[in-house]
């Protein structure tokens, strides 16, 4: 009805598009959209912002969080012939001039279909921070927490599948920014074991006896309701929809991975990575436009050189499969898969043959989702220490993944608290990397 009805006002000219977004989002968003008339202190805080548009190349992200800061020398950027170097070899891929690890084998087969990003730099040296930084492209504040990309596209596009979530986070870190100054229902959905699925998602009184109940509950809510109408009071009733709705879905069969082959199964790895690609695989088959995999574990400031390959191992194994599994199916170009960590670490290796944090260089990969094929974008110098082509910072990487999507960089967006954001800070989208 509520469609409707907003169908109906568009069409026949009562209101512009533009004051339906700002009042949809002032209403059910409990945000405001910056309109016509820019404040000078609106203006001057995003100026700078990308006013880039294009069409959209990618539906759907899924995104590989390397928790802890990646070695970018020991994976996507080894070098040769130098101490900072350490026993890493560089081996050759699918595509001509990309060169990575030998500890990503089965991923070097796959890189015809990605672009290597080498020049990533962040201000940002602790985990916390350069965690928040990555997931946001804002600073950490006590006063105020921002969205995550998966928020924002749910804010700015919705769709994906009606009765499941379309930002879904597969993994057991806590420190994930979620929503931020969003309503909850714009946060995403926590798996924290693929293998489990969803615990308790199906309803296990008689139809009728459900209902009865769901309609006291709502009885009893109402006044509550009337005489606190906050958004997060009806974010919370709305939780409760969208939980009815899901529980009905017949595509919750998506999280049942016992539904695969054996072989592809074990083709993903065992871990929860491998089952958490594949879990992901299933998603974004289904409508669900975003959905993070973490791998922690790359926290290596001691045997750097041990616990590096063993990361590895899993990272290629699922990565790869991921990336080959999409193509077959026809998904990867309408797929974006983004992969990367928090900074990377120091060509030096330290006194117990580890590397320690390093922020001022590290790097980042792209496949499908519009990408150019078998690409390197960025350089470090011959020791990995200095960006010295192409220099990224972390506003520049989101708002390459924003831009693929095809969402509004420049769009400015109220918190509740009247603070003007947009979904990248300034940050200029890369185009350079989209074929």
């Amino acid at each position: 009805m509520k469609q409707e009805l907003a169908s109906k006002l568009l069409r026949s000219g009562e209101i512009s598009r533009r004051d339906f977004a700002v009042k949809t989002a002032s209403s059910l968003l409990g945000v405001g959209l910056l309109g016509q008339s820019l404040t000078s202190k609106s203006f001057a805080a995003f100026e700078g912002s990308s006013k880039l548009k294009q069409a959209a190349t990618a539906k759907n992200v899924i995104y590989l969080y390397m928790s802890g800061g990646q070695s970018h020398m020991d994976t996507w950027d080894p070098k040769e012939g130098v101490e900072t170097a350490g026993p890493t070899k560089p081996i050759k891929t699918s595509a001509d001039g990309v060169r990575i690890s030998e500890y990503l084998p089965l991923t070097a087969q796959q890189m015809h279909h990605g672009t290597v990003i080498n020049s990533l730099s962040s201000t940002q040296g602790a985990h916390e921070q350069g965690n928040y930084m990555m997931h946001t492209s804002y600073e950490m504040r006590g006063t105020i927490r921002h969205p995550a990309m998966g928020a924002w596209l749910n804010v700015f596009q919705g769709g994906g599948n009606s009765t499941l979530p379309n930002f879904v986070f597969i993994g057991n870190d806590s420190r994930h920014p979620g929503a931020g100054f969003f309503p909850a229902a714009q946060a995403p959905l926590f798996v924290s074991n693929p293998e489990n699925g969803l615990k308790n998602i199906k309803n296990g009184s008689p139809e009728e006896k459900f209902q009865a109940r769901m309609k006291l509950a709502d009885e009893l809510d109402k006044d509550f309701r009337s005489t606190f109408p906050h958004r997060n009071v009806k974010a919370y009733a709305d939780m409760y929809d969208d939980a009815i709705a899901m529980m009905k879905s017949e595509d919750l069969k998506a999280f049942d991975l016992s539904e695969e082959p054996g072989e592809l199964r074990a083709a993903y790895g065992k871990e929860a990575f491998g089952q958490g690609c594949l879990l992901a695989r299933r998603l974004v088959e289904r409508g669900v436009r975003f959905v993070e995999v973490s791998l922690g574990g790359w926290d290596t400031h001691n045997a750097n050189f041990v616990a590096v390959p063993d990361r590895c191992e899993t990272l290629d194994k699922g990565l790869a499969t991921l990336v080959s599994d999409l193509h077959n199916r026809g998904l990867l170009e309408e797929t974006l898969i983004v992969l990367t960590s928090e900074f990377g670490r120091t060509p030096d290796i330290n006194q117990n043959a580890g590397r320690d944090h390093y922020p001022k260089a590290f790097s980042g990969v792209m496949f499908g989702g519009g990408v150019k094929q078998g690409f390197t974008y960025g350089k470090t110098d011959k020791e990995g220490r200095e960006v010295v082509e192409d220099k990224v910072k972390i506003m520049d990487f989101n708002a390459t993944i924003a831009y693929a999507l095809g969402l509004p960089l420049d769009q400015v967006i109220y918190s509740p608290s009247k603070r003007p954001f947009t979904i990248a800070d300034k940050g200029q989208p890369l185009t350079g990397v989209f074929a």
